[in-house]
């Protein structure tokens, strides 16, 4: 079992939701933790639990994401992990998106994973070890009605996050994914703990309990891969 104590971890979209629980846990479990998040106003009421490292930035410019592991291993002096679970998403049939729309949902659940792998990679291969973890979606399995923008770009993270997976473990780094399916959060603007969600949705917390799981694995094992849904949903 991976011990979780000191290690230096960034976690991306922790205002609130799945990230928030996750940069929670993990400084439960001792780690020191570096949330993310594009406002600054949530940021710090997390920092003050997790007394860890707070950075307001946008991982979809790639200055930012950049100056993230930067900030962290000026702060810490290393990087162990890298939690990358800032996205978005909204729904409609295809003729009503908008380009812009497609490209804010493509930028964030795509292009700020690639960034930020692109920045901390280099620092993981020249120790030769590193955890990544990307928080996908059981979507990147699967497409349904009103999905083409979001369920595309999680099929994109996936491939992102599997092609690199394979790149790297030759020099002792991690990739896990995890596909989470129905959560009660903020995602697409609705509100969490309304009594019709919290009997058929899984909380941040579970998934927050997925990371810790795959991060704690022994020294010598990777879970690739981890999918869990409320046992009231169909998959």
């Amino acid at each position: 079992m991976t011990d979780l104590t000191d290690q230096v971890a960034i976690v991306s979209g922790t205002s609130r939701g799945i990230g928030r629980a996750i940069a929670l846990l993990l400084a439960l479990q001792g780690a020191k933790v570096v949330a993310v998040a594009r406002t600054e106003e949530e940021l710090a009421e997390l920092t003050h639990k997790t007394q860890g490292l707070s950075l307001v930035a946008d991982v979809t410019m790639e200055s930012d994401a950049q100056q993230v592991v930067e900030s962290a291993l000026l702060h810490y002096g290393r990087l162990d992990i890298l939690v990358c679970n800032a996205g978005v998403g909204s729904f409609n049939e295809l003729e009503n998106f908008t380009g812009s729309e497609w490209d804010r949902i493509f930028d964030t659940n795509v292009k700020g994973t690639f960034l930020l792998c692109k920045a901390a990679v280099p620092h993981f291969k020249a120790q030769q070890r590193g955890h990544i973890v990307g928080i996908a979606s059981d979507v990147s399995r699967r497409t349904f009605a009103h999905g083409t923008a979001y369920g595309a770009s999680k099929y994109a993270q996936d491939a992102v996050l599997a092609s690199l997976r394979k790149e790297v473990r030759p020099h002792g780094i991690k990739v896990s994914t995890i596909y989470p399916g129905l959560v009660d959060t903020y995602f697409n603007d609705t509100t969490p703990g309304r009594p019709e969600t919290e009997k058929t949705h899984l909380r941040p917390a579970d998934v927050a309990q997925a990371v810790r799981y795959v991060l704690e694995a022994p020294p010598h094992v990777v879970i690739d891969e981890l999918m869990l849904h409320p046992l009231s949903q169909e998959y």
